[in-house]
């Protein structure tokens, strides 16, 4: 039996993971909150956003931590100008369209990935990526201890944009009634690539807290795409607090679990979660009924 010290180690580990995992899933639900679809191209993209935070740190010596301040803006301008001029224009109107187009651009940006990339497995090497923090008997881990911080201060800023701006006001309106808000003269179709454009920016985000502790490949979305699934339904579907509080509670529950099943079955807790909640809960911690 572990010891209760190392037992609460491992829970503020996985507290400290969990928030990067909530980050991932900001974006997921912010989509899905205003236009009620999921973005099955959430992981690829988190891949592809990976591999510019290592390509940076490549070609200039730029830390991961730096390279945020690049790629927010940019995969905010990708996912802005994929919504407004392909998914979007190709949708029709359908979500049953959107659905089919974000899955094959999942399945381009992959194979653009293994073409530019190949398969291997590459990850960042540096002195920081193995810092460790002493808080008292706990040895944290110093880059997870950064992501973690910058995720609550991420989180904390969206809450601010979706419930004290304008453009946050218009958000939540065309997520409420579309067409209401389009007769009161809020343009849909750019709200919509404005909320695209948001989630993809939080992805770029991601992978720069992601990258100093973490490896990559193609395929790595894969590995969090269904966490970040999990959280999404734990927390409420469009739920910004929710997106947080449910990646910290699931993130402590993978560290316990693989602290006492082993590393290879330590996901069993995430999807008994997953399924508890679908069975009892199935609007999650802050969802509303429809």
């Amino acid at each position: 039996m572990y010891s209760p010290t190392i037992i609460l180690e491992a829970m503020i580990n996985g507290l400290l993971t969990g928030g990067i995992y909530a980050m991932i899933a900001l974006g997921l639900t912010l989509v899905y909150g205003v236009l009620h679809i999921i973005n099955f191209a959430h992981g690829t993209m988190l891949a592809a956003a990976m591999f510019a935070v290592l390509g940076l740190n490549m070609l200039t010596g730029i830390s991961p931590y730096a390279s945020i301040v690049i790629l927010a803006p940019v995969f905010f301008a990708l996912g802005y100008g994929l919504q407004r001029y392909l998914i979007g224009p190709a949708s029709h109107g359908d979500e049953g369209n959107i659905l089919l187009i974000t899955l094959g651009l999942s399945i381009l940006i992959e194979n653009a990935l293994l073409a530019g990339f190949g398969s291997d497995t590459r990850a960042i090497s540096s002195d920081f990526s193995f810092a460790i923090v002493e808080a008292g008997p706990f040895l944290i881990s110093a880059p997870k201890l950064v992501g973690f911080i910058g995720s609550v201060v991420v989180s904390a800023g969206f809450w601010f944009l979706m419930n004290r701006t304008d453009a946050g006001k218009a958000i939540r309106a065309v997520a409420k009634e579309k067409f209401g808000a389009s007769l009161m003269g809020i343009d849909v179709r750019h709200i919509y690539a404005l909320t695209f454009g948001l989630g993809c920016a939080a992805l770029a985000i991601a992978a720069g807290l992601l990258m100093p502790t973490f490896y990559v490949n193609p395929r790595v979305g894969g590995a969090f795409i269904s966490i970040a699934f999990t959280i999404v339904v734990l927390g409420g579907m469009g739920s910004i607090p929710g997106a947080l509080l449910g990646g910290l509670l699931i993130g402590v529950v993978e560290s316990v679990s693989g602290l006492l099943l082993g590393e290879s079955l330590g996901q069993i807790g995430i999807f008994l979660i997953f399924i508890l909640v679908l069975l009892f809960r199935p609007t999650g911690l802050f969802g509303a009924k429809a």
